[in-house]
């Protein structure tokens, strides 16, 4: 049989998939790692641990299939999380800077009046979710790293570039497309490094890695001899926008959300870079076969972070699977609202100060009204984002794709389709990322011709269709505004 093996490098975990090649799942290995966390806000990994468990889940996952000699390998990664790392060796100078870290936010605020040519360029904002405050902050307090970054000595990436290098014994310094437009300094319209951005943020335009397109060829590998043959590294995309991709989200229109800890909301917009308005931000989707494709994201704050919130500090569950049932029990809400604001509420309202709070209370509201006010929340956080997103850019969508761990909770995924009105195609396969990832491969390595070949591959999921009471959600989302001018004032 033949077969495909994806390392999905996440921020709590490093997988390795084995899929053939009708992108089926057919085994998978997981490591977590620590996070480390050496002052408020500032979030850090030990790469070296990193690229340690890449190879021990690789070798595990093979150890149960002797006869396995995959085709190539595939790469998903946690998008903005970079390394600064020893040219030739590749041994990390400094631990990898998480994208949650809040350090370069000093220089976010001194550097704001530059936001509306940023945007221009790169589709972002300045924002220290971004690598580029960060790279600043770490040449400005570490004298010795920039030392070595602006003699040649060191080189900078995301993880995708640092498991690169390090798979390649040094051979391949490189990124890709996706990636690469995440970091605030590369430019969506000309698809390069941006000398102008580099020298705003103070980083070495020679740090920086080749970018490639997604399905290019990124080198060989053995894993450390794991692999008794090298096989090509093929097939590299941001965690985000391969789950996008592996959605078969190919046209104009097509929308997908991925319910994790918060939610990241894409939105295929075409092959030309529009500036996203208050929604969120412009994306490259992906750039395979020469051509790119373009994306607006929004991005939720807190999905299913509000649920285990419901379980570790209120202690109202013990187990989130709980909530589809208790949801259930009570014919609606009771007229209770949960506004998850616990870190300040996203696109549309951009209020960062905003508290959370549960309105309209009364002495019938019971456990399973608050539980259900939770999950609605995030259906009608999720409304929130694509009608917006969807304005903004001029695109009529009748249907949205979902991914992650909550697309299991059938009351939750009725419900979105319930208050948005568009068809809800829930995913049956959680690891849709490193799926992603293997089918921009397909098309690297001539498996498939072309996102028509793609698209008639299998492709498992569950339909859920709006209700008819339009009138009734109609209502509910009525509800969840005024709930939310609550917060705001």
């Amino acid at each position: 049989m033949s077969l495909i093996l994806a390392l999905d490098q996440s921020t709590s975990a490093t997988k390795a998939l084995l899929f053939d090649t009708t992108g089926a799942l057919l085994d998978r290995e997981s490591l977590e790692h620590t996070q480390h966390y050496p002052k408020p806000g500032w979030v850090e990994h030990d790469a070296e641990e990193i690229y340690a468990n890449t190879v021990a889940v690789v070798r595990a996952l093979l150890a149960r299939h002797p006869d396995a000699q995959p085709l190539y390998l595939s790469i998903t990664n946690q998008r903005e999380t970079f390394v600064v790392f020893e040219r030739g060796t590749g041994k990390p100078l400094y631990n990898a800077i998480v994208w949650q870290c809040r350090r370069g936010e000093p220089v976010c605020e001194r550097l704001a009046v530059h936001n509306p040519a940023v945007r221009k360029i790169t589709g972002l904002r300045i924002d220290t979710y971004f690598p580029a405050s960060k790279m600043t902050w770490l040449l400005e307090n570490e004298p010795e790293i920039k030392r070595k970054l602006e003699n040649g000595e060191a080189l900078l990436g995301t993880i995708d570039t640092y498991l690169i290098y390090r798979l390649t014994g040094g051979a391949v310094f490189a990124t890709d497309q996706t990636n690469a437009s995440r970091t605030l300094l590369f430019d969506i319209n000309t698809l390069a490094w941006n000398e102008q951005l580099c020298g705003l943020f103070g980083v070495p335009r020679g740090a920086l890695a080749d970018v490639r397109d997604s399905n290019a060829t990124f080198g060989e590998t053995t894993v450390e001899g794991v692999l008794p043959t090298a096989i090509p590294i093929c097939g590299v995309m941001g965690d985000s926008q391969a789950a996008l991709f592996a959605e078969h989200c190919f046209k104009p229109g097509m929308a997908k959300v991925t319910f994790g800890t918060g939610s990241s909301v894409l939105l295929n917009i075409g092959d030309q870079p529009r500036t996203g308005g208050t929604a969120g931000v412009t994306a490259i989707a992906w750039r395979v076969q020469g051509q790119t494709t373009y994306a607006f994201e929004g991005l939720i704050n807190l999905t299913g972070g509000t649920i285990s919130w419901l379980r570790d500090q209120l202690q109202l569950i013990s187990d989130p699977r709980e909530t589809e049932a208790l949801a259930e029990s009570v014919p609606d809400n009771g007229g209770v609202y949960l506004i998850p604001a616990f870190v300040g509420l996203s696109a549309p309202y951009w209020r960062p100060n905003a508290k959370a709070a549960i309105v309209g209370l009364t002495p019938a509201a019971t456990r399973a009204h608050v539980v259900r006010a939770a999950l609605e929340s995030i259906a009608y956080q999720v409304k929130d984002v694509l009608d917006l997103m969807g304005l903004e850019a001029g695109i009529t969508m009748q249907q949205v794709h979902g991914d992650g761990g909550m697309v299991n909770n059938h009351f939750l995924m009725q419900f979105v389709a319930d208050v948005t009105r568009l068809q809800v195609r829930a995913a049956a396969l959680p690891e849709l990322s490193p799926l992603g990832a293997a089918l921009a491969g397909m098309l690297g390595m001539g498996l498939a011709n072309s996102l028509a070949d793609l698209d008639a591959l299998p492709h498992d999921f569950n339909d859920y269709v709006p209700a008819p009471e339009a009138e009734k959600f109609a209502a509910d989302y009525a509800g969840w505004q005024a709930a939310v001018l609550q917060v705001l004032v």
